[in-house]
Parts: structure tokens; sequence; C-alpha cells
């Protein structure tokens, strides 16, 4: 995208040269030859950056630049002028100006300058976008939860947030563990602090310890430069440890001794630091098995649980289903640039699937579901769901229940095969039309 400058000198040769100097750069430039003109084109137009010419008859650059930062606070303004000295450029920094830049200018001077403000702009304007997602998507009435499991972890969460103490998280996979760290993270005076997430199991054992824990120049081969590892990036912050019981026994002994004495030694180190870090641990095992067999120190367990927290599968609060699945409809059909709902059928079969990957498996579906939508509404053949062979059914119900939702299954999976043709579809089932219409009816088919 073209970065509009608008110039202000009140010598007309002199905004055309400048203006020209940017236009090299593909830079859309426009001149005014006052500080009032200005104003005027930046209300109407608009501008990416200003700039202006220092010493102006009626409005100099330094009043230009009050009058913009009350209107535009965060529009940079570049300040020229013919007496670049110490004092000056003080004055013009404490006014609010990006840079100022002395006559006879340099036209690469120039050029980088307004590259440095272009920049900065931009990184301002993504700063606010994440701000303002971070705080749509962890804001308490942002999160989904309408069962009543899901209403205790928040409420536990909450109360939780503000505390140093280790968390440990366990659930299955895809139920969420991340996104409750986060949680504790942006709920936490730590918010404005770095939030690091590793997944324990995706590194080799011998490289996880230097991701930890750092590694000096000339540690180990390769080690070329000294390294900060997980725990000194997340100074200050939180350090999200997923799949924590994958750990080797020896990285294990590093970890405790870390979490004891709020110290990381780098590995070829002689010299530990001290570092402040909130350490959240999350994972899909039973810890408790693991230290059983041998595979899980006892005393690292104790140090990480000091609050547990356990996640209920998608299956065992299943009020959270579609509300879930619509929060997951409004993200991904906005990102596809379509407006789309469910139809009742779809937020049915989503209610009674039994959700064997969780929330992961939740938003895929939707997510899929968004791409294969052929009108403005989700049908259930849009979702595309499997039933796992030999999967259990769900828990809740009755055996009725559960029969139903199989029996129900089934006969979708035959008329989808047959073409929507219910006697091919009876007959692959091997049962009568008549006991098929029967039970369609019965099933809400």
């Amino acid at each position: 995208m073209t970065a509009r400058v608008l110039i202000v000198d009140d010598e007309a040769r002199m905004a055309e040269v400048i203006a020209a100097a940017l236009r090299r750069a593909g830079h859309e430039c426009e001149t005014c030859a006052s500080g009032e003109a200005a104003l005027a084109a930046l209300e109407e137009r608009g501008a990416d950056v200003l700039v202006t010419d220092w010493k102006m008859p009626e409005m100099d650059g330094i009043e230009l630049l009050r009058r913009l930062h009350a209107r535009r606070p965060g529009l940079p303004v570049i300040l020229v002028t013919a007496h670049g000295t110490v004092p000056s450029a003080v004055a013009a920094m404490r006014e609010g100006a990006f840079d100022y830049v002395t006559k006879p200018f340099d036209n690469d001077e120039l050029r980088a300058t307004v590259a440095r403000a272009l920049e900065l702009r931009r990184l301002e304007r993504e700063n606010r976008w994440l701000r303002q997602e971070v705080a749509s998507r962890y804001a308490p009435e942002a999160v989904v939860a309408e069962s009543p499991g899901s209403r205790e972890l928040l409420a536990l969460v909450r109360r939780v947030a503000p505390s140093r103490a280790t968390v440990l998280i366990q659930g299955e996979s895809g139920t969420g563990k991340e996104l409750v760290a986060r949680l504790l993270h942006y709920w936490s005076d730590r918010v404005g602090r770095p939030f690091v997430a590793v997944n324990v199991k995706a590194f080799a054992e011998g490289v996880l310890e230097s991701e930890l824990f750092g590694h000096e120049k000339g540690a180990f081969t390769g080690a070329v430069a000294a390294r900060a590892g997980c725990f000194e990036r997340a100074d200050g912050g939180t350090l999200f440890l997923d799949e924590i019981a994958e750990i080797a026994p020896d990285v294990q002994v590093k970890l405790l001794r870390v979490l004891q004495e709020g110290e990381v030694l780098r590995v070829g180190g002689g010299e530990a630091r001290a570092v402040d870090v909130r350490v959240v641990a999350a994972t899909n095992r039973v810890v408790r098995e693991e230290i059983a067999t041998g595979r899980f120190r006892e005393d690292l367990y104790f140090r990480l649980n000091v609050i547990p927290i356990q996640l209920l599968p998608l299956r065992s609060r299943r009020e959270d289903i579609v509300p879930l699945a619509r929060l997951f409809l409004a993200r991904h059909a906005a990102d596809a640039g379509r407006r789309l709902a469910f139809s009742p059928e779809a937020e049915a079969v989503l209610a009674a699937h039994g959700w064997p990957g969780n929330v992961r498996e939740l938003e895929n579906a939707v997510e899929r579901a968004v791409v294969l939508a052929r009108g403005d509404t989700i049908v259930p053949e849009d979702l595309l769901l499997e039933e796992r062979v030999g999967a259990e059914p769900a828990a809740d119900g009755t055996l009725q229940d559960a029969l139903d939702r199989t029996v129900a299954v089934r006969i979708r999976a035959a008329l989808d095969a047959a073409g929507g043709q219910r006697a091919e579809a009876a007959r692959a089932l091997g049962i009568d039309r008549t006991t098929l219409y029967r039970m369609m009816k019965r099933l809400g088919l």
C-alpha cells in the first residue's frame, strides 16, 4: 500500500524538492504552502507522515506540530530546519516530533527518516490491533462457559490468575489447555510481559535443555553464539510448558532446580541468572500413573501441582458445544468474508456428536463447513463429521438415547451412499421401507 506524505513549506520550490525525493521512494506526496492549508488537507484526505519546515510565517512548524498532535496524536511529524543545533533538536523532540532533518539535507537521509516514521506507524497500528484482539479474545465475557463445569473452571482461573503459584493443567488433547494458560497470564498483573509457549515434546532430548535454559557460545558443536532460553525470554511474564510429562529425567532434575531456586544456568555456563517467571504446565497424561511407572519425578510433580486444574472433555459439557460452534463460525466466516449461520439440524448434529478430539475437532469441523457451505446456511452435510469405528457412545442419557444416536448415524450413512434413495438405503440396512420411514420419523431425520 502506497504511503501518503504531506509536505508543508512556504517556499514552493523547496516543497517540490522534498516531494520529488520522496516520490522516487514510491510515496504519494501532497504539498501545502502553510500550516492552515496542511490542517485542512489532513482533515479531508489524511496522511501517514507529515514533513514540515520549521520557520514559516503565521504558523511555524512547532505550532503546527502542537495542533496536529491535539487532533491526531499518533501521526509522525518530521521537521526540516536550517538550524540543526542541539537545543533546537531537544525542543522538537520535547514537542513530540518524530525526528528532524537539517538543510541542506541528503535525499537518502530524508527517505530513510520517512521510512523509519512509516515503520513506527505500522508497528503502532499492529500493536493496537493486537491489544484489541487480546482484549476481545481473552476478556471474561468473550470466553464461552455455558455449562456448570466451565463456569466453575473460569471462577477458579480468576482466583488463581493474580498469584505467582505454578499451575498444572491436565486434560485430554484439544480441551483448551493453552487457552487456560493464556487466561491465567492475561488476567494477571503480568499481562504486559511476555507469554512464552513451548511444546516440550517438539524438541529432541539433547535440544530441549538448550531451548529451556539457553546456552553459552561454544557450549556444544554449532553453538556459535550465546542464546537465551525460554525461561530468560519469559522473564517477568509466564512460561507455558505443554506436554510436560514427556520430558526426560535429566531435564526434569534441572527444571526442578529452576522452580526451587528461581534462577537458570545456561548450558556451558558457570553463573546462574535470576528469573522471575510464572510457570504453567500442561499434559494430556495422568501424571500419577507416570509417577507410578517411574517416568516422572514425584518431587517435580508436587512443585508443579501447586494449583491443579482439570479440564473436562467436550462431551462432558455439552451445553458449551453449540455456543462454541457459533463463536468459531463468527470468526472463520469473517475471515472468509461470508455471512453464515447454522441450520437447526446442523446444531442438533453438533450437539449430539461425541467430539473425541474435543474443542480442536469442533473448530476444525466449523472451519471446514465454512469452506463447504453452498449457501448462507450450514447444513449437517457441510460438517463432514466422522464416527470412529468402535467408538464408545456418549456417556450421558439413557441406553435408548445411545442406541438412537447409533441408529441415526447408520441411517444417514446409508442414505448418503444411496444418493437419498430411501428404498435402496432400506435394502442396504436390511430392513423394509416402512420400518425405515418409521425410524426416520421417530429420530427426526
